[in-house]
């Protein structure tokens, strides 16, 4: 009844959010310091994406409330990278982020339980409850299998303002800001096991799974990097002008003309310091993040003869999005995932 209730005004909304120009005007960002320090980089996203993120908030109430207490809270992390007055009020001070928390309705409180990091994907996204990414359906399935689940929007996200959106630090203090989540939600709740914590991602949210486990290693039990972002340096060869111009304002400059900061915030470059138990899968047929980044990866791994699993798929329907979806072989794929991370964190 209450989800009929709510039918209409969602509906509403997003007709009227379809209606609306869009807007170079930046709204102001409720996270303190990012709106003030703003760095010059074209605005992006929909002038109406707090409205839409409101109400995708809603709907992860809504898809989940039957199996998870689901939480949004507030932490902090690091400084935005970039400040445009460095000597201004409240420049340096750390940065407000957001994260979403689904916590199993049945668990025992009284004994140990595991905890996943999920992180979204998407140069500029934010952890969504539908889509391609199918997030609620994933949630679901983890909450189902007994994980108490953390998903940060790190800096950069949509949906907080057009402050937010800028603060965006691709390879950079957006993996502190996922660690930052990891160790809120251990503080905050003492039935969670800080030895039995895994992290996991899609795309970009692989990527960052992957510099997490590189800088942090002995707080993760084990990783899954679905088709990862591996490779920025070869990632800059095959994409767009305008693709790239995302990442010179981000970082600063081209990749022809700051290779080292390319490779700084690359994941292959730290293969070295693999540590913890990883499942790598990508797709032959990806569109976005092309097999030929996960490839270098994995044979930089490989070169340091570390120990790790992984399965490229030949020509998977769904292209980026192959096991995410809702296919026979998307499922089978999940289970695989599923199986290797039982097997570290044991639910």
């Amino acid at each position: 009844m209450r989800t009929l209730l709510l039918l209409p005004l969602i509906a509403s909304v997003a007709v009227a959010q379809q209606a609306a120009p869009q807007s170079s005007v930046s709204p102001a960002a409720p996270i303190g310091r990012a709106a003030a320090a703003a760095p010059a980089i074209s605005p992006g996203g929909n002038a109406n994406d707090e409205v839409l993120k409101q109400i995708d908030d809603l709907m992860w109430q809504l898809k989940l409330q039957d199996v998870a207490s689901v939480e949004k809270f507030a932490y902090t992390s690091l400084p935005p990278a970039r400040e445009t007055n460095p000597t201004a009020q409240g420049a340096g001070n750390p940065m407000i982020v957001y994260a979403y928390s689904f916590i199993p309705k049945n668990l025992d409180k009284a004994k140990p339980h595991p905890l996943i990091v999920f992180v979204h994907g998407g140069v500029h996204s934010s952890f969504l409850s539908g889509g391609e990414g199918n997030g609620a359906h994933l949630v679901r399935e983890l909450i189902e299998q007994g994980y108490t689940v953390v998903a940060p929007d790190y800096r950069g996200s949509t949906g907080y303002g057009q402050g937010y959106y800028r603060a965006i630090d691709y390879g950079g203090r957006e993996n502190d800001d996922v660690f930052a989540a990891r160790a809120w939600m251990i503080e905050t709740y003492k039935f969670l096991d800080p030895k039995r914590v895994g992290i996991m991602g899609w795309s970009h949210g692989g990527m960052i799974t992957l510099m997490n486990i590189f800088q942090h290693a002995d707080s993760f039990a084990c990783a899954y990097a679905g088709v990862p972002v591996s490779d920025l340096v070869a990632r800059m060869g095959y994409k767009t002008d305008s693709y790239r111009k995302i990442f010179s304002e981000s970082i600063g400059k081209d990749a022809n003309d700051n290779v080292k900061e390319y490779l700084k915030r690359s994941p292959y470059t730290y293969a070295a310091k693999l540590a913890t138990p990883l499942l790598i899968h990508s797709n032959t047929i990806d569109e976005d993040v092309n097999v030929l980044e996960v490839q270098h990866l994995i044979a930089a791994l490989k070169a340091e003869g570390k120990q790790f699993e992984s399965k490229i798929y030949e020509a998977a329907p769904g292209g980026h999005h192959f096991n995410r979806i809702d296919s026979k072989l998307a499922r089978e794929s999940r289970a695989e995932v599923y199986t290797f991370l039982r097997r570290y964190l044991k639910p």
